[in-house]
């Protein structure tokens, strides 16, 4: 890595951290609550909005469900808090759902699990990032009209955060969203002690407007559909539960109670906030239209609808206007950074499953920062193409949203369930007996609650955009099968077997040749240095004059090792080369071909272009050749010097009077190669032994 690369990578990121200080990077609850509830307390901020926007599509009678609604959506919230308070205890390593379903149902359930999670995970990117790019966008016109770049550009703000460590980006996120949570509370609890103890008479800038149902007056069966709707989207509000069960080795000791009390504390300010918004929009009489310029009556020309939040707090402080700025900012903000619950959530399972091996092994591996810096990285990239592709719109992007949540939701509970049954079947001491069955039942309401919601998002968002995220779904179940299949294979046949210890009985060492250089010396000295069965020289004969001058060279130094030249008519290198290895390598399994490359090692990425093409594509072919070794023989480059010696420090650090005896000391030997980097000198292959027939053609 250049200089300047490193410079860049060292203020972005950070200056690297031992792996004894990962101790040190675990959160307490303080910390946790931002980190990981920051996508269910953004929740809050537009699932009451949703659930109005559903219920206009029957007109301003249909607004009485809300509350109603509301409370439904609030109980299944606090079941769903209960239950994943059982789960944190119970499974406490990280593995959340994925390892509930994994441990009680069976490997196919929890890959059910983990791809309804990746797929959420990713999700919740885009529809927090989009979401907060149109609130933004509503106070700021040229957000609204670069939406994707500016969502693009929050992506890799989020992204570098997090790269810098869990605890960092904690503590950078925790004033926001406390903010947020502040400020919500008081506006409630400002906004109700007005209306209910003082007596005035609120009214939102909307309250005036009529509301216009879109077609004819829906009853019976559409009116149940449209309810049930409106409780669908109005479940967004649970995104995010999940997160925190799946980031318990993040919390500092003791891990299960400190999680268990995120929890709750997440359970407990969630369902405030979502029913004081509700019961303040219809007290202050809030209108919120899908279709604002045809339902709305009695709206002004050109009439932009604020968002639900918004108009709260406008007319709750309308006497004091930076308080409505606070809270339209902070609004914005934690819908932008809810995004990071998902930062956190998504490389902790990512690293679970790349353990299992239904994922690359890169995600299980820690960056410089102790974070899972992979899993980061493939999470922004995947929520940036969602963005492009659905141009940030969150109207598109939330038809796709739910569903996983609510598949492993369900299936975790279930597993619950039988993970009690199991424990029970032992013959527990009768006070651990009556907490377990208390447990269970716990989990077992959990179930039915979960398994409900998840056939009404089914029923009502699957040919809106629901179909999409499932698929998506069955595409990643898939592939985390093939791979988990293609890591078993390669492990079979990697075992080690009784003649693999056998070694082999006959060496046929070559040294590909183009010019009679520095390089070619040192190939050919290692290459006697081995001591194989037969060596040989072997250069391709693609133009006539240089190859009879390279014969003349080559006699004319005297060299022991004999020169093979290999005509090529059609003026090729890689074939002539593998078909010659091919005649070379004998049917007896324990013989061996070892073919040795001399290659430049450059220091510039530009030199690399401009050398070492040929070489390149020899060793890419010979690799798949069985009994032919390839062994590289580097020659270090001038430019490749300053590389050996450079040593990657913080900016700064040699200012700061950091590692200045390391950074200062230059290097004499180039790892990986015993010998020095300037090379042997023209003869150094005549003072090296003999090989034992070496001089057999």
């Amino acid at each position: 890595m250049s200089k300047l690369a490193t410079a860049v990578k060292r203020i972005l990121v950070g200056r690297p951290f031992s792996s004894e200080r990962l101790a040190h990077t675990l959160l307490p609850k303080r910390i946790a609550l931002p980190v990981f509830a920051s996508d269910a307390l953004s929740s809050v901020a537009y699932a009451p909005e949703e659930l109005f926007l559903v219920l206009s599509v029957a007109g301003i009678s249909a607004y009485a469900f809300a509350s109603w609604v509301g409370l439904t959506v609030a109980a299944v919230m606090l079941v769903v808090v209960a239950s994943y308070r059982q789960n944190v205890r119970a499974y406490p390593s990280g593995g959340g759902d994925y390892e509930v379903a994994t441990v009680n149902l069976g490997r196919t359930a929890g890959l059910v699990v983990a791809s309804a999670l990746l797929v959420d995970y990713v999700l919740t990117v885009a529809v927090s990032i989009s979401s907060a790019a149109s609130n933004i966008g509503s106070a700021l016109p040229f957000v609204a009209a670069h939406k994707v770049t500016f969502a693009v550009a929050a992506i890799i703000v989020l992204t570098a955060a997090n790269l810098r460590g869990i605890r960092e980006s904690g503590s950078a996120f925790a004033v926001p969203t406390y903010a947020f949570m502040i400020g919500i509370i008081v506006m409630l609890g400002w906004g109700l002690i007005r209306v209910l103890l003082l007596g005035e008479h609120l009214r939102a800038e909307s309250a005036s407007f009529g509301l216009r149902g879109e077609g004819n007056q829906l009853v019976g069966v559409a009116l149940v559909f449209l309810v049930l709707r409106a409780f669908s989207s109005g479940c967004a509000a649970l995104t995010g539960v999940e997160a925190i069960s799946n980031g318990v080795p993040a919390f500092q000791k003791p891990k299960s109670r400190n999680a268990a009390t995120t929890l709750l504390l997440l359970g407990s300010i969630s369902v405030t906030m979502l029913m004081g918004l509700i019961v303040l929009a219809q007290l202050t009489g809030v209108k919120i239209a899908d279709n604002p310029a045809q339902q709305l009556i009695g709206a002004p020309h050109g009439y932009a609808q604020k968002t639900l939040v918004a108009q709260l707090a406008q007319v709750v402080f309308d006497g004091f206007p930076p308080a409505f700025y606070f809270i339209t900012v902070v609004t914005a903000l934690i819908l932008a950074l809810a995004a990071n619950t998902a930062f956190n959530g998504f490389p902790v399972l990512g690293s679970i499953l790349a353990l299992d091996r239904y994922l690359p092994r890169q995600l299980h591996t820690r960056g410089d920062r102790l974070a899972f810096s992979n899993g980061i990285i493939f999470l922004a990239g995947a929520a940036t193409v969602l963005v492009i592709a659905f141009g940030a719109e969150v109207t598109r992007l939330i038809q796709l949203y739910i569903v996983g949540v609510f598949v492993s939701f369900t299936l975790s509970q279930t597993g619950m369930v039988r993970h009690w049954n199991r424990l029970l079947a032992l013959g527990p001491e009768p006070a651990e007996r009556r907490r377990m069955r208390r447990s269970q039942a716990i989990n077992l309401l959990g179930l039915l609650m979960t398994g409900s919601v998840l056939v009404v998002v089914l029923a009502t968002k699957f040919a809106q955009g629901a179909w999409i995220a499932i698929a998506a779904m069955v595409a990643i179940f898939l592939v985390m099968r093939a791979i988990r299949k293609h890591y078993d294979r390669v492990s079979a046949e990697l075992m080690p077997r009784e003649i693999d210890t056998v070694l082999p009985s006959r060496n046929h060492a070559i040294v590909l040749v183009a010019t009679l250089h520095l390089p070619t010396l040192r190939a050919l000295a290692y290459a006697r240095a081995t001591r194989p069965d037969v060596l040989e020289a072997v250069t391709v004969n693609v133009d006539d004059a240089s190859t009879r001058d390279l014969v003349e060279q080559w006699e004319a130094r005297e060299l022991p090792v004999p020169l093979k030249v290999v005509e090529s008519p059609y003026r090729e290198i890689t074939k002539p080369v593998i078909d010659y290895v091919k005649r070379a390598r004998s049917d007896n399994p324990r013989n061996v071909v070892t073919v040795f490359i001399p290659e430049y090692v450059v220091g510039h990425w530009w030199e690399q272009i401009l050398h070492n093409q040929s070489a390149l594509r020899i060793k890419a072919r010979l690799l798949f050749e069985p009994g032919v070794m390839v062994t590289s023989v580097p020659w270090q480059a001038r430019s490749s010097v300053h590389v050996a010696q450079r040593e990657e420090l913080a900016p700064g650090a040699v200012r700061w009077g950091m590692n200045t005896d390391r950074a200062a000391k230059p290097s004499n030997s180039t790892p990986g190669t015993s010998t020095p980097a300037s090379g042997p000198p023209a003869g150094a292959a005549a003072v090296t032994p003999p090989p034992r027939g070496g001089d057999r053609p």
